[in-house]
């Protein structure tokens, strides 16, 4: 027992060291490469998903001085010089007074929690959020680029046997722990409520519920609700087998009752709205009874009657494939669920995700994982059906959920209905899949692809808007206990710079070319700095909600904190198991996913780079904002790639 203590806390010190992070890849120093050895030996071999929990750091409180610095470096681009001496006079205010009050009430909580921030930030961020869920919240992710089977029953057989095995190597522990570099652990908490969990509308504040180990998914096909149990005498169903229970699913032809097949509208709704029906109508008898049996499910999987496909260029298919992930038809699945999978008629696949009990990175893993499995492991037949012989003769079929509901709640559901109608018809989406070049040319310009195509987004942003804004990037914090997200600022002073170069006939290529490297450099710094744990975003959230509780007015974190983030950007990951081999499977490529943009005149931009000479880039914003568009940005950022592309050759 003694002896395991020493071992964690050995490798908790060992893993604070951060200098990896700013050192050239390739290029180590002597210290990093001892320190990656020592990692390497007392990390052990054949680590389970949970191993390096306890051994990882907590995430460290930022100095507040150089907090309140990188927050005005980081608008200075962005302000007039009047309201940037307003901000500077207010930051300044708040560090010498009440901000080191609130600084020392958020050191005292690091020292007590695994993470200062996590736990706020899904409390106010998330669950006490009334907006609906839909399009402001969740997001999705597609297929894989070839449909390895277009029979729908034999797909969604293969894809829930998968994804129950990979609930199963969760629950055992047995899925691989992922790494930075191959040897650096990260967090792997938030793997624990990828199934069974539903996040439970109440007032002010939602409940994310997590079941445990329930055997059965539902299954929403034709506005029915279906039980199907995935295991038999505590046996997972052969994929053969569970073909032949979504058959009769497939083929039941009785009818929804009233207020049935919208009733998933209701997960689109306002928050309390939901809460109000949901504790009236949904909490006794056959309605509870069936409400609990969606809730606690494995997974929420909807058989659709409509077709969707796309490929590797542009189309209206991939937007409409897209838009319907995103939103579906305002009842198409259930947003509370922790992620709901779609099986379209002619077998293609796709998921959309809640946000509130983890983030893209871990739907995108469970995604690649199950796509894997369905083809390499799993396998069809030539005629596209299920391999193997189904085992059992005679199974129970699946069980039609019961309801009865009111007349008045059905006028509630309809209601719903109309307003997510609203919300999804106030939505422009474009997925521009870019093939002139990718990371190959990207990295022989010797530059981050990630910066890179940061870089583009801005020379892109400033042709469309005429002016620059606030970027977020989203960058992950996994390197200490239960750490989620930090944002990356990618509008900087360099990133301004560049941009005006490029727009500057008088320029020279070589003046515009530095400038893009400095500006690449900055935004890689950056990163490192997020991914550290010495962000700025989290830290203010964390010192406003300390404000909140003590009762202190801030008018420099309230000035901080209301600036819109008109342009939202995240980069998909890819390639996250060992199982992934794009060269020898370039079928298995996917297109990545996206979400609905954060601000009413802003854009939402999601990136996958999914190859050495593609990427796809998901764009949202609103159609009832006067300016933006969605087809117009995506061609300033093909203008702009080319244009920063011309710089190096």
């Amino acid at each position: 027992m003694l002896i395991g203590h020493i071992h964690q806390f050995t490798l908790r010190q060992l893993l604070r060291y951060r200098a990896f992070l700013y050192e050239p890849r390739g290029k180590l120093s002597l210290k990093t490469k001892c320190w990656l050895g020592l990692v390497k030996l007392l990390g052990g071999k054949n680590p389970t998903l949970y191993s390096y929990e306890k051994s990882l750091p907590y995430l460290p409180v930022p100095d507040l001085e150089a907090t309140t610095g990188r927050y005005l470096e980081s608008v200075r681009p962005v302000l007039s010089e009047e309201r940037f001496k307003e901000m500077e006079k207010l930051a300044v205010d708040f560090k010498d007074g009440l901000g080191k009050k609130l600084q020392r009430y958020l050191v005292w909580k690091s020292w007590w929690s695994s993470n200062y921030i996590s736990d706020w930030w899904q409390q106010f961020v998330y669950l006490r959020s009334r907006e609906p869920l839909m399009i402001n919240s969740n997001y999705y992710g597609v297929d894989s680029l070839l449909v390895p089977s277009q029979i729908q029953s034999a797909r969604a057989a293969n894809m829930i046997h998968a994804l129950f095995l990979y609930r199963k190597q969760i629950f055992k522990e047995k899925l691989e722990p992922q790494f930075a570099m191959g040897i650096i652990p990260l967090c792997s908490e938030q793997f624990r409520r990828t199934f069974n969990t539903t996040r439970i509308p109440l007032k002010e504040q939602d409940h994310l519920h997590h079941h445990g180990a329930t055997s059965h998914t539902v299954i929403y096909h034709r506005g029915r609700f279906f039980r199907l149990e995935a295991f038999h005498r505590g046996v997972l169903l052969k994929p053969a087998d569970l073909e032949r229970q979504i058959l009769k699913i497939l083929q039941d032809e009785s009818k929804p009752v009233p207020g049935e097949e919208l009733l998933p509208a209701m997960t689109s709704a306002d928050r309390n709205l939901w809460a109000e029906t949901r504790s009236t109508y949904f909490s006794t008898g056959v309605n509870r009874q069936s409400l609990g049996c969606i809730e606690d499910a494995a997974v929420f999987l909807n058989l659709e009657d409509l077709e969707m496909n796309y490929g590797e260029e542009e189309s209206e298919d991939l937007d409409s494939l897209c838009r319907y992930l995103l939103h579906g038809n305002g009842h198409s699945c259930w947003f509370d669920k922790s992620f709901s999978a779609y099986i379209f008629k002619n077998g293609r696949f796709g998921l959309t995700a809640e946000h509130s009990w983890a983030d893209a990175p871990i739907v995108s893993h469970l995604g690649e994982y199950v796509l894997i499995d369905d083809v390499q492991m799993l396998g069809y037949k030539e005629d596209g059906h299920c391999k193997g012989e189904p085992e059992f003769d005679q199974l129970p079929s699946p069980t039609r959920l019961q309801w009865d509901i009111p007349e008045k709640c059905v006028s509630i559901i309809e209601s719903c209905q109309k307003k997510a109608e609203l919300l999804i018809n106030d939505l422009d989406l474009h997925v521009l899949v870019h093939t002139a070049f990718g990371k190959g040319v990207i990295k022989k310009c010797r530059l981050s692809p990630d910066a890179f195509i940061q870089m583009g987004l801005q020379l892109a942003y400033f042709k469309d808007q005429q002016t620059f804004s606030l970027t977020y990037e989203s960058s992950m914090t996994r390197l200490f206990r239960e750490g989620r997200t930090e944002t990356v600022r990618p509008c900087t002073t360099e990133s301004c710079s560049f941009v005006r170069a490029m727009l500057d006939p008088s320029a020279t290529k070589s003046v515009k070319k530095e400038l893009l490297v400095k500006a690449a450099e900055a935004h890689v710094d950056g990163f490192r700095r997020a991914m550290a744990g010495q962000g700025v975003d989290r830290h203010l959230f964390g010192l406003y909600v300390v404000s909140r509780y003590l009762e202190e007015d801030s008018p420099f974190l309230k000035e901080a904190l209301k600036e819109p983030w008109k342009l939202s950007t995240s980069q998909t990951a890819t390639q996250q198991t060992k199982k992934t081999d794009y060269n020898k499977y370039p079928e298995q490529k996917t297109a990545g996913g996206g979400f609905g943009p954060v601000a009413d005149d802003g854009y939402g931009v999601s990136y996958i780079i999914a190859g050495e000479d593609i990427i796809f880039y998901h764009i949202t914003c609103k159609v009832s904002s006067q300016l933006t568009d969605t087809k117009r940005f995506s061609e300033f950022i093909k203008e702009s790639m080319a244009e920063m592309k011309a710089l190096f050759e």
